[in-house]
């Protein structure tokens, strides 16, 4: 069933023969408070709109039971101080507000990032092989206990014998008997080594101009990928910024409150700023990835104003650009930039960016980026630790 909200949102949503009342309304539910930064009276507010299109309730279990059951099951709380939210350690999610506010709770918070993983990760493994863009396979150190097919560059010792004989029984039967290429199995393995990762997410107000939301995409990449290095690279980093006028850190924790403001898009400051990061790091394995949708338009000068300019390709504004994808070279810091437009001048910018620092680029709509991006974490982790 697709639904259309008057935000141009749209929802594709498929009910199991065995969902509950709860879980069939909670799916819908996590979509629209990923859409509303965290907002959980919008959000409500859009399932009640879309209960009365779509009759997604009955008179036996209405939006106040699933309320009352979101409060129970602790996805959410009800706050009654006027604190603002702050995030302190131990304190994920928390967040403030007039009396009754209501707000997600840590638990709601990582089932997003959880739910984000799979929406992305489960294409790519449904995809299988020849999805990969760029590099080869390499011997990892630790094994996953998933097995593949075969692949030209695959290591012998990473072939599993019991399963490839399993397969030539299968297909060649026990009469005559033989064992080829396309019978080989090979268990997938990860690395242990460290790499640390740098996501850039451009907030300026481009990114929901147009009628397209180009925010919820980056962020639910951005979940996604953090629930992937801590669960399966525990050793790896990742740290994420945004940029706008200027550039400034924050915490997993805040993702799914993240939205964009009135901003020009000061790239400058992002790269400043995710370098300084990188700097910190002791491991040789770094890289920055950058979600972007617009031209560089904005710098900080020395003595504190911000110069402007959203006309065209603003030559000073680019030549810093180009010295900043240099410095990382200098460092071996790759940049890989994922470019959400397809204007050609902005295309050729970032083609010259990409050559100055010897890096990659996509140039990408919203449909797919998380799997570019995960596929090239993987690619690039395994190039970086090998080489």
């Amino acid at each position: 069933m697709a639904m259309n909200t008057r935000k141009g949102f749209r929802f594709t949503t498929y009910e199991a023969p065995d969902q509950t009342p709860f879980e069939k309304l909670f799916e819908i539910f996590q979509e629209l408070i990923t859409h509303t930064s965290g907002d959980v009276e919008e959000a409500l507010d859009w399932l009640r709109e879309l209960d009365k299109e779509y009759e997604l309730t009955d008179e036996d279990y209405i939006i106040d039971d699933f309320i009352e059951d979101l409060k129970a099951k602790g996805f959410i709380r009800e706050e009654f101080d006027t604190d603002d939210r702050e995030g302190g350690e131990g304190e994920e999610g928390e967040e403030g507000g007039g009396p009754g506010n209501l707000s997600i709770t840590a638990k709601l918070e990582r089932m997003l990032r959880q739910r984000a993983l799979d929406q992305i990760f489960g294409k790519l493994k449904r995809s299988g092989a020849g999805n990969h863009r760029t590099g080869k396979s390499g011997r990892g150190d630790e094994h996953t206990g998933d097995f593949r097919e075969y692949r030209f560059g695959d290591s012998l010792e990473s072939i599993s014998m019991t399963e490839s004989l399993r397969n030539a029984q299968v297909n060649h039967g026990l009469d005559s008997f033989s064992l080829n290429e396309d019978d080989l199995v090979v268990e997938d393995t990860h690395y242990k080594a460290q790499m640390s990762t740098v996501l850039m997410i451009d907030i300026s107000h481009s990114m929901i101009l147009y009628g397209e939301d180009r925010i919820t995409p980056a962020k639910k990449v951005a979940m996604a990928l953090a629930e992937l290095i801590t669960t399966r690279y525990p050793k790896d980093t990742l740290e994420i910024l945004v940029f706008g006028n200027d550039a400034w850190p924050i915490p997993i924790k805040d993702l799914p409150y993240l939205k964009v403001g009135p901003y020009h898009t000061n790239t400058v400051a992002g790269l400043q700023l995710a370098m300084d990061m990188l700097r910190r790091k002791r491991n040789t394995n770094k890289q920055i990835f950058m979600i972007t949708d617009g031209k560089p338009s904005c710098l900080r000068l020395p003595n504190g104003d911000y110069y402007k300019n959203s006309v065209g390709l603003d030559e000073y504004i680019v030549e810093k650009c180009y010295a900043m994808a240099q410095q990382a070279r200098k460092l071996h810091i790759p940049i890989t930039t994922f470019m959400i437009a397809q204007d050609p001048y902005l295309m050729q910018f970032v083609r010259e960016f990409t050559q100055a620092n010897k890096g990659k680029a996509f140039y990408t709509g919203l449909k797919g980026l998380g799997e570019m991006i995960f596929e090239d974490y993987e690619q690039n982790r395994k190039r970086r630790i090998k080489g």
